[in-house]
């Protein structure tokens, strides 16, 4: 809003102070950050050096207001829309661990059987079952237990799971199910893909105690708009040339259709970003 005050006085001097008045919060704030959704105060004060008490003063107030624009979004909004973290709340029984399960089910029979059978617990006649099923139930469950390997973190975006489907390749696809899922007798996940690409014990290789662990692992999209899978290992022992002089080795094992790219983390983290070169518009051959 502005208003105007003004004297007839020809040699009057002009003084301006321009106010914001916040009409979301109704209150007047000074106009050195020009924010929409405000209106402008703007005072035009003509004080002549004399004046005649007798003379008159004219006031005239002119009242502008100024919408604010919603219909241009932010671009940071956008971007921070676009890199919504999804998280994966689907069940399947690949996420569930079977020593658990087959532990917690031969404890409770055993139990229940003891009990059971010292006329501790009612059904004494099922007791004889129940330590008979629950013995060998609790040495499986704890046998899995032993065996199993749990599965990775998996963060992925928004943008870069509905890229999966279409732009991921079958193997990108295989490698993630397979990480994020609980293993059995497999010492550590991609155990396969890291003895052939580092070559463990063999001439320029290195020894299996130093072989790199995978620690979680990313969907996202590339600033040209490609689905990438990263790869997050961890080693103590390997340095970035390591990873870099093999980089033509993650390219072939984990293609066709994908380009290797190597980074270096922090804490002796190590990405490898498996990035897919199929498109939108081509099907995964």
């Amino acid at each position: 809003m502005t208003a105007i005050i003004s004297s007839p006085a020809a040699t009057a001097t002009t003084r301006t102070a321009i106010f914001n008045y916040d009409v979301q919060f109704g209150r007047f704030c000074n106009n050195k950050n020009n924010n929409k959704g405000c209106s402008f105060l703007s005072v035009h004060s003509f004080s002549p050096p004399k004046l005649s008490p007798k003379q008159p003063h004219r006031v005239k107030l002119v009242f502008l207001t100024k919408a604010a624009d919603s219909s241009q979004a932010s671009p940071s909004s956008t971007a921070t829309a676009s890199k919504t973290i999804i998280t994966d709340d689907e069940f399947s029984l690949a996420k569930v661990s079977f020593g658990v399960i087959g532990l917690g089910f031969g404890i409770s029979l055993l139990s229940y059987g003891f009990g059971a059978y010292f006329n501790i617990l009612p059904g004494s006649e099922w007791s004889a079952i129940m330590l008979t099923y629950g013995f060998p139930l609790a040495i499986i469950g704890m046998a899995l237990k032993y065996a199993e390997l749990k599965p990775v973190p998996c963060l992925t975006y928004s943008d870069a799971e509905m890229l999966r489907e279409k732009c991921a390749t079958p193997i990108l696809k295989q490698v993630r199910n397979d990480v994020i899922r609980y293993r059995y007798g497999d010492e550590q996940h991609l155990d396969e893909a890291l003895k052939r690409i580092f070559q463990y014990g063999l001439g320029g290789g290195i020894p299996r105690r130093n072989a790199p662990i995978l620690q979680m692992i990313r969907e996202e999209v590339t600033e040209d708009g490609k689905y990438c899978l990263v790869l997050v290992f961890e080693s103590k022992a390997l340095q970035l040339s390591d990873f870099e002089k093999r980089q033509g080795k993650f390219t072939s094992f984990f293609g066709p259709d994908i380009t290797a790219e190597i980074g270096k983390g922090e804490n002796n983290l190590y990405e490898v970003r498996l990035v897919s070169n199929l498109n939108a518009n081509a099907s995964p051959s």
